[in-house]
């Protein structure tokens, strides 16, 4: 019988370099807390490297800069996977996702309806706030994040390129996931948002 920490590790290894590991991918292997022990001894060997608590990778290796740890987003993702809650990425984060500003912001703000929390990835920080319901309720990937990227630009202050951006975006969502989004995004949202609907229409 093969130790828990031997499972791991073949397990690892015969996935692909890169891929986040969570202690719940092994847990028909043994007990939270044998998984733990585990994990932390193949850290300390350094066969696998943390990123966050909880959150560990068999790191890509570079021959110009060594080791390649994964994103403050794909870490974001699998906390999301993890601990099975919503989130909903807000303010610059929103912005950068839907290309309407090339900054990558330093720190990611995510809505989410679970705990409230921030993690340190690298030199940047992952925060999740608490919101409400009806806030995670969009169901389209573009239109979800074209509503928070318009509340951070804010009312009145939205560029004509911008709205153009959005709006071309907008066309390539699903229309019903679209339709159902705009009946929860504030007004003057809304009236942006419906010119993706009548030019399409047109």
């Amino acid at each position: 019988m093969q130790s828990i920490e031997k499972q791991i590790e073949r397990s690892i290894k015969s996935k692909p370099k890169g891929l986040l590991v969570l202690p719940d991918d092994y847990l028909s292997y043994g007990s939270s807390e044998a998984i733990r022990k585990a994990l932390d001894r193949l850290e300390k060997k350094q066969f696998i490297a943390r990123v966050a608590q909880g959150i560990y990778v068999r790191p890509k290796e570079s021959t110009l800069i060594g080791k390649l740890l994964p994103t403050a987003e794909e870490v974001a993702e699998a906390i999301a996977k993890r601990d099975h809650i919503r989130t909903l990425p807000t303010g610059s984060y929103a912005l950068n996702a839907l290309g309407l500003s090339t900054q990558v912001p330093m720190n990611i703000v995510l809505l989410t309806d679970g705990s409230p929390r921030e993690i340190k990835v690298g030199k940047r920080k992952i925060k999740f706030k608490k919101t409400t319901p009806k806030n995670l309720m969009a169901k389209g990937k573009i239109s979800r994040l074209a509503i928070q990227a318009l509340k951070e630009i804010g009312n009145g202050k939205v560029s004509e390129q911008e709205k153009l951006k959005i709006i071309d975006l907008l066309k390539r969502e699903d229309i019903k996931d679209l339709k159902y989004d705009i009946a929860l995004a504030p007004v003057w949202i809304q009236k942006i948002m419906k010119k993706a609907l009548t030019d399409g229409e047109n």
